[in-house]
C-alpha cells in the first residue's frame, strides 16, 4: 500500500536523524520528494504523530519533536510508571511460551554487538531492534494489547532521543542489566523484575539527560 511505504520512509528519515529536533515536516515538500499526493503524505504524517515521532502543531502543520529536557523527562517518567506495572502482569500471566520467547529475545540481544565501527558512535541498527524486541517480549506476557500499544508509543519516542543523543557510555553494563531483568522475570519474581526495570529505565533517562545538556542547540549527527 502506497501510504504504508510513505509512512515507512518518513519514519526511517526521522529515526536516522535526517531532520533536526524541531524541524518542520512540510507535506507539500514531502509529497514532491516522494512523488505522491498530498493526501497520502498527510495520512502518513498522522501515523507518525501517533507513534510519538512527530508533533502536530496548531496552524503550523507537522514537526519533529523539539529536543528538550522537559520532554524527555516526561517520557522517562511515563515509562517508569507504565512498564514496571505491565511487567508485573507479564510475570503473573505469562505462560511457558512467553518464557521461551524471553530467553530467545535475550539470547539474540546478548549476541548482538551494540556498536560497530561502520555505524559510528551510535548504537547499531541491529542492536537497537534486538533491544526493542527484548523489552517488548518481557511485557508481552501481560496479554493486554492496549498496554503493549502504549509501550510501543513510549518506546518510539524514547528511542528517538537515544538515537539523537546516545553514545557509548563508559561505566554502564547493559549486558548485566538485561541479564538481571531476564533472570527476575523468569524466576517469576514480580517485585524484583519491576525493581530491575525501574532501575534500568532510570539509568537510561539519566544518561540521555546528561548527553542532551551540552548539545541542546546542536543538530544531531547522521551517518549511522
Amino acid at each position: 500500500m502506497l501510504s504504508e511505504q510513505v509512512h515507512a520512509r518518513i519514519r526511517a528519515a526521522i529515526m536516522r536523524g535526517d531532520y533536526a529536533p524541531g524541524d518542520a515536516l512540510k507535506p507539500q515538500t514531502l509529497a514532491q520528494e516522494q512523488g505522491v499526493s498530498l493526501a497520502v503524505v498527510r495520512e502518513a504524517l498522522v501515523r507518525v504523530v501517533g507513534e510519538g515521532l512527530a508533533d502536530r502543531l496548531p496552524n503550523r502543520g507537522f514537526a519533529v519533536p523539539a529536543l528538550s529536557h522537559r520532554r524527555w523527562q516526561e517520557i522517562a517518567e511515563a515509562r517508569r510508571t507504565v512498564e514496571p506495572a505491565v511487567l508485573r502482569l507479564s510475570v503473573e500471566r505469562g505462560d511457558v511460551g512467553w518464557e521461551a520467547d524471553v530467553r530467545a529475545a535475550h539470547h539474540r540481544l546478548a549476541r548482538t554487538r551494540a556498536f560497530v565501527p561502520e555505524e559510528g558512535e551510535y548504537y547499531s541498527e541491529v542492536w537497537s531492534e534486538a533491544h526493542r524486541v527484548f523489552h517488548r517480549t518481557l511485557l508481552a506476557g501481560c496479554g493486554n494489547p492496549v498496554l503493549l500499544e502504549t509501550f510501543d508509543r513510549l518506546w518510539a519516542a524514547s528511542e528517538l532521543a537515544r538515537r539523537w543523543s546516545a553514545h557509548h557510555g563508559p561505566g554502564r553494563d547493559h549486558d548485566a542489566e538485561h541479564r538481571r531483568l531476564e533472570a527476575a522475570a523468569l524466576a517469576r519474581d514480580a517485585d524484583a523484575a519491576a525493581a530491575e526495570l525501574t532501575r534500568h529505565l532510570t539509568l537510561t533517562a539519566e544518561g540521555l539527560t546528561a548527553e542532551q545538556a551540552p548539545r541542546k542547540e546542536q543538530r544531531p549527527k547522521t551517518g549511522r
